[in-house]
């Protein structure tokens, strides 16, 4: 007959098997990488490259959000820096029709498009030149030009030419900055007409002109101030 089981027995060999339940729940089974060559392991790598080109796209997103935030923030301090006061005894007597702030800001943003795109004639040679040839544009003048004799036959100049609109701005260092210059600007002229291509003296190649998009975007903007500009009254005062 066999030997019959202890409660005590019995116990032992339930804390046995709950060790050995738990010692197989604690070891967990390693993952075995796929031999290299196979459909598996090509598998594996292209989920790893994906991944690995997903973040670094989310990454440069963030990076382009951030610098362009910053190329805005830049944008505003430097058209806070642009602005120059004026006072109104150095406004000429016959600054007429003299632009408002709103529209001499749009005047200087068209001025840089413009310097940008070869189409800006600056300082009053070149602007006399210029229209003296039968270019048409708008003619951009300084009213705190000191002596003013230097520009004051310019606006009777552009009423002679053919498709010569003029209106005076406020500051010659704001047109100055607007034309891409280091020093005060006392007239520009924006050219209608985009800019000839020449070929350069040393028979290197062209540099690269304005994009189409460029030239679209510059004459849609030139038209538009035109248009506010022929509205002013020359009878009219601006306060600033």
């Amino acid at each position: 007959m066999a030997p019959e089981s202890t409660p005590k027995k019995e116990k032992k060999d339930k804390k046995r098997k709950s060790d050995a339940a738990d010692l197989s729940a604690s070891i967990k089974p390693q993952a075995v990488p796929p031999a290299e060559g196979t459909a598996s392991a090509e598998a594996v790598a292209m989920e790893v490259d994906g991944e690995k080109a997903l973040k670094k796209q989310k990454k440069e997103k963030k990076e382009k959000r951030k610098s362009l935030a910053a190329g805005e923030g830049e944008g505003e301090e430097e058209d806070k820096k642009a602005e120059f006061s004026v006072p109104l005894d150095a406004i000429s007597p016959i600054a007429s029709p003299l632009a408002p702030k709103k529209l001499s800001k749009k005047l200087f943003k068209v001025t840089k498009k413009a310097s940008k795109a070869r189409q800006l004639k600056r300082g009053v040679k070149e602007v006399v030149k210029a229209i003296r040839k039968g270019e048409k544009g708008l003619l951009l003048l300084a009213s705190n030009i000191t002596p003013v004799d230097v520009i004051s036959h310019l606006p009777l100049l552009a009423e002679e030419a053919q498709g010569v609109e003029y209106v005076w701005v406020l500051s010659k260092e704001e047109l100055g900055q607007a034309a891409g210059t280091k020093r005060a600007t006392s007239c520009v002229l924006i050219s209608s007409a985009p800019a000839k291509k020449t070929t350069p003296k040393d028979g290197s190649a062209p540099k690269a002109g304005p994009s189409a998009e460029d030239l679209a975007d510059l004459k849609s903007s030139l038209e538009e101030v035109t248009e506010e500009v022929k509205k002013l009254e020359s009878s009219a005062g601006i306060k600033y």
